[in-house]
């Protein structure tokens, strides 16, 4: 299991999902949203004595509504909002809240996704009740995910919904890719990811929330959520779930590696191989290399033994006539080459040293070649640079262990800016901040070159030695 150190527990200074709202009341809810809750419990439940409650009593029994025992005051509660409000309302009193969903089946990047919805659309609710039913919709419409892997995708989306920080930024994020999903959430993880992953230990971040979806049969109270995540993965003899917590922007992020069939792993073990032998071969040599048949010398097209490549070939001689170098127009003595002719003399008054007399002609003469010399190095710097970058540009879903190699070394070349690096690797800023540069800071691999001033306009990436 791939999986970062992180801080034992997260003290958010966010509401408790059992805080009553006491401005809030009934008509804050989405009655679609509550009936279908309703008509969902009275199926798992049908004999249970709430199925006969009145609206109001009903949601205090599950605890989306509350009371104030020392007044009469009474409201909705913050996970009665979540569950079963709408969005408009909701960021009343979360004015981070926000969902998302976006989907790409094919080598898509820079932002273009075939499906895509977000609580702001304007087109559901936006709450967390009708979020967990349209994503699980989308996230297993094909019958290989609904047949092996439903149950897994299903414990992440929830475990995103439940331990989320709806006080923290970016909100929930779930995306679906040809060989990947990935669940991001605010908010980390309360206890260590090793103690997640041995499961039989809970420690939930909205526990009313979390007891809703209990109450209909999506959720069982025995901290083996993600343990189960990787027995399905080991199953399928899949990659490793990922899991990330991104200590400064105090996110949590879940990928999961799909291989579909066996057409998916052989092209998986094709790209490995790619992967590799960008990395094996010299990247300044590639396509160049003197092992490619197309350019070994002994290519017999290419052949320097080759009858029409023959160095002394009449026609390729040395000393041909029209090619030799003593021959009149090619001559270093004729008139208009000569190092005399007036044009080009170093006598000439314009291109005289001493023509400058801000400077000595010794210095002018040293700055010169230093400005230069600095541009070569500039220009062969850029080169390089683009050269590392090339594979990730070439292939628009690369394994995160290639991704993080390509930038560690970009990074030791010089310090680079988040758009230099999203230019160079043909990626968008966000998604290198999210996914790979923040843990890779977390893991001491690079650093900023500004660290005391994160928001330093001209701060940059560099390796960490």
């Amino acid at each position: 299991m791939n999986k970062n150190t992180v801080y034992p527990t997260d003290h958010s200074s966010g509401l408790q999902d059992n805080v009553i709202l006491e401005h809030y009341g009934l008509n804050e809810l989405n009655y679609e949203s509550v009936k279908s809750y309703r008509e969902r419990f009275a199926s798992v439940k049908p004999n249970h004595p709430w199925n006969g409650l009145e609206t109001k009593e009903f949601l205090y029994k599950i605890g989306a509504w509350g009371k104030l025992r020392n007044s009469s005051k009474e409201g909705v509660t913050l996970a009665g909002l979540l569950m079963f409000s709408e969005e408009r309302i909701i960021t009343e009193v979360l004015p981070q809240y926000f969902l998302e969903y976006r989907e790409s089946l094919s080598d898509i990047v820079n932002g273009t996704w075939s499906k895509r919805f977000t609580s702001q659309d304007g087109t559901w609710s936006g709450n967390v009740y009708d979020f967990y039913f349209k994503v699980m919709s989308h996230i297993v419409a094909d019958s290989f995910a609904e047949q092996t892997i439903r149950p897994a995708l299903h414990e992440a989306l929830i475990n995103a919904i439940v331990h989320c920080d709806y006080d923290g930024e970016g909100g929930i994020v779930v995306e679906k890719e040809h060989n990947l999903f990935r669940f991001s959430n605010p908010g980390l993880f309360r206890i260590p990811i090793e103690q997640a992953f041995e499961g039989g230990v809970s420690n939930l971040r909205n526990p009313n929330l979390f007891k809703m979806f209990i109450l209909i049969g999506l959720c069982k109270r025995a901290g083996s959520g993600l343990k189960s995540i990787e027995l399905t993965w080991k199953q399928q003899n899949w990659p490793k779930p990922e899991l990330v917590q991104h200590i400064q922007s105090k996110r949590t992020i879940l990928t999961l590696n799909v291989l579909a069939g066996v057409q998916q792993y052989e092209e998986h073990i094709n790209d490995i191989d790619e992967e590799l032998d960008f990395f094996v071969t010299d990247v300044s040599t590639e396509g160049n290399s003197i092992n490619n048949p197309a350019n070994s010398i002994n290519n017999s097209v290419n052949s320097v033994n080759k009858e029409r490549n023959f160095l002394n070939k009449t026609t390729n001689s040395d000393n041909k006539t029209v090619n030799s170098i003593n021959n009149s127009a090619n001559s270093v003595n004729k008139p208009k080459n000569s190092v005399n002719n007036s044009a080009n003399s170093v006598n000439k008054k314009m291109n005289s040293l001493n023509n400058d007399k801000s400077s000595p002609p010794m210095q002018q003469m040293e700055e010169k070649v230093d400005k230069t010399r600095n541009e070569t190095v500039q220009g062969e710097m850029e080169e390089k640079l683009w050269r590392i970058a090339e594979l990730a540009r070439k292939k628009k879903r690369l394994s995160p262990a290639i991704m993080e190699e390509i930038i560690l070394q970009l990074c030791s070349q010089r310090p680079l800016m988040l758009k230099e690096l999203a230019y160079l690797l043909e990626r968008t800023p966000d998604g290198l901040r999210n996914n790979y540069l923040a843990k890779l800071l977390n893991e001491g691999k690079i650093k900023l070159k500004y660290p005391d001033q994160p928001n330093h306009p001209r701060q940059a990436y560099m390796i960490a030695k």
